[in-house]
């Protein structure tokens, strides 16, 4: 064992150390040596060296991500912590729980003209659980802080000690029970790099208690609330693979007065649930009967839970025709999205639904009502499908139902997770996506994250955009054989072909669409993947055949696709199917 000889280094690898904070992802530099030395040279630890910063704290929030559990993720002073605030804030609407530490210079060595130097206390304020700003040892380089930082000398070691405890203490509770990232910022005085065999320190250990389930007063008036409606829509957004147990499903799929509509992302199946949104919305949006079909569709009670939603239609549905009451399930917050929400129930979902669904079912006919309607759109889209020329929709029909039951599944955002909202998935599938805050940045970072304790092989799909601006992403040692990306490259942000203002002129291929001819061969080639392209139905199909074998590389299997083309067929889908 090794550890840096500094009290505060030290305190902090005993506490992540007492807690079970085993992951460590290190971004290089100078000013956090004393914990890159105290962490490497401990056996307990699992530390990952990844450069470039923004892909680091991705990386360690896909691991945190896998895990369930906090990930730290370490960078030196000045602007590299800056690179991390993507994933923050990620993290902080996702819940996911992020430990971000950064080093820091002395307070007497900020806004003095010193290189890398920047107001780096509470920086992440906004988007973060809990910011614990460490003070600065006193004993450490004694002679400096007399000089220059005399003011620091009001406080004893002993006082510094025991504050920077109590803030880590803190700070590891938010990161365990919240689920929210949190950031840990700790000023370094020069040398840095001096090195004890056994630490100098020790801590006060407290435990980590669980928080305890919120009860429900009324529980009894919201069972009758749901025994007595007719029309209860339950929308599911964002949720972990396995999350919610199969006999609530199953109670949820026998209910006649219940449409439940899952997203990709939901990680939720059954026959009886609805898994395209949008396939439902976009025909009645197209409807001479528009009123009253949505006023068919409109629920009485509306139950939510999981994280965002990726559907615009549906948010757009349910703010013109609210529901009379709206319940959001979740221990820890809950978004008015449709702007009539009217209770958070602060509890699991699983213990929730368990107490209230129950064997006493309201008749209705609003389920059968709209499986008419799914089975039709799914009859029309499996006709449409064999008339198109080969697009975007055409590839994502042809590589949703190819890919490996049982596969960790990682979609990136934009296009892609629209197009894979539209096509069912094997229910072994285990889908994810960075949807906190809906970015391009970091989707490949992720997907490599979370593929190092993964058992199950990983699939990065993603398009060309969110693909090239974070190739950073596979800057690292840490890319296993059975990692594949499909890459849909149609040559710039083809979403921008489908929403409002789209225009045929120079300015908009070169501002919004960002048009390219760039593609992945020489990428793949730096950091050893294997790379194949297609522009075909058949190419694709023989290639899918082979992609998924072992190998001891991992692949890269580039789509190209009609860039003026892949917009209008997306819109002739809804056309059809209406």
């Amino acid at each position: 064992m090794m550890y840096s000889d500094i009290p505060a280094a030290q305190t902090l690898v005993l506490y992540f150390k007492s807690k079970g904070v085993k992951n460590i992802v290190i971004a290089p530099g100078s000013r956090n040596a004393p914990l890159t030395i105290s962490f490497t040279k401990n056996s307990f630890f699992n530390c990952y060296s990844v450069v470039d910063e923004r892909c680091a704290a991705f990386f360690a929030m896909g691991m945190a991500q896998q895990l369930q559990e906090p990930v730290a993720v370490i960078c030196s002073s000045g602007s590299a912590m800056l690179n991390f605030y993507p994933a923050v804030a990620e993290a902080f609407y996702s819940d996911i729980p992020l430990i971000v530490v950064s080093a820091d210079r002395p307070s007497y060595g900020i806004d003095i003209g010193d290189g890398q130097t920047i107001r780096q206390e509470n920086v992440l304020e906004k988007h973060i659980g809990y910011s614990a700003n460490l003070k600065q040892d006193v004993s450490h380089a004694s002679y400096k802080v007399a000089k220059f930082g005399k003011v620091l000398l009001k406080e004893s070691q002993e006082d510094i000690q025991s504050y920077n405890e109590k803030e880590l203490a803190k700070a590891l509770s938010v990161a365990f029970n919240e689920k929210s990232p949190v950031h840990i910022n700790i000023p370094f005085e020069e040398p840095l790099y001096g090195r004890v065999e056994e630490p100098t320190v020790t801590i006060q250990d407290e435990a980590i208690l669980d928080v305890e389930p919120t009860a429900i007063e009324d529980l009894d008036g919201l069972k009758e609330i749901w025994q007595n409606t007719t029309k209860k829509m339950v929308l599911v957004g964002v949720n972990q693979p396995n999350d919610i147990e199969q006999s609530i499903l199953k109670a949820l799929a026998e209910d006649d007065s219940v449409l439940l509509f899952t997203e990709t992302t939901s990680n939720l199946h059954h026959p009886e649930f609805f898994e395209s949104i949008d396939s439902i919305i976009a025909p009645i949006e197209k409807s001479e009967d528009k009123y009253k079909l949505f006023k068919d569709l409109q629920p009485e009670l509306l139950v939510t839970f999981g994280g965002l939603i990726v559907s615009k239609k549906i948010k757009a549905f349910l703010r013109e025709y609210q529901p009379k009451n709206h319940w959001h399930i979740g221990t820890k917050k809950a978004y008015d999205t449709f702007f009539c929400l009217n209770r958070h129930i602060e509890q699991d979902p699983n213990t929730f639904l368990k107490t209230i669904v129950s064997d006493n079912k309201v008749s209705s006919r609003y389920k059968s009502r709209w499986k008419k309607v799914k089975a039709k759109y799914e009859q029309k889209r499996d006709e449409y499908v064999k008339q198109i020329p080969f697009s975007d929709f055409k590839a994502f029909e042809q590589i949703l139902k190819t890919i490996p039951k049982g596969a960790q599944v990682h979609l990136a955002n934009s296009s892609t997770v629209r197009y894979a909202q539209l096509f069912p998935m094997n229910a072994s599938l285990k889908v994810f996506c960075n949807r906190g805050t809906s970015g391009i940045d970091g989707s490949t970072s992720t997907a490599v994250g979370a593929s190092i304790h993964s058992s199950d092989p990983t699939l990065l799909i993603t398009g060309d955009l969110s693909f090239f601006y974070d190739s950073n992403g596979l800057w690292n040692r840490y890319v296993q054989p059975d990692f594949r990306i499909i890459l849909i490259n149609n040559e710039g942000g083809g979403i921008f072909r489908i929403l409002p203002g789209k225009e045929d002129t120079k300015e908009f291929e070169t501002f919004f669409e960002t048009h390219h001819h760039f593609t992945a061969e020489h990428l793949a080639n730096m950091y050893g993947f294997e790379h194949q392209q297609v522009n075909n139905e058949n190419d694709l199909a023989e290639s899918l055949q082979n992609f998924y074998k072992a190998s001891d590389k991992p692949k890269i299997l580039e789509i190209a696709t009609p860039r003026t083309l892949n917009n209008k067929i997306l819109l002739g889908y809804f056309d059809f199917i209406s």
